[in-house]
């Protein structure tokens, strides 16, 4: 069986992905990590944001008023 690639695991490689690029920028380039690294953040939010928000994991917004009895 093989395994099938999903939308947030392409989320978890782009947040570490851009945090590592960040850091790799400020060790092997004229750059600041004090400024890449920070920038990277910004790109790490905005896939974050894309993944909770616009595409986010329920199918419509009346699934967010489900009572959870798991808590219960």
């Amino acid at each position: 069986m093989s395994y099938t690639w999903q939308y947030y695991d392409l989320v978890l490689l782009g947040i570490a992905g851009s945090l590592e690029s960040g850091v790799a920028l400020g060790q092997f380039t004229a750059l600041s990590s004090a400024v890449t690294v920070p920038v990277a953040g910004l790109v790490a939010i905005a896939i974050m944001s894309h993944a909770l928000f616009v595409n986010g994991p329920v199918d419509e917004p009346t699934d967010l008023t489900d009572e959870v009895t798991a808590l219960n």
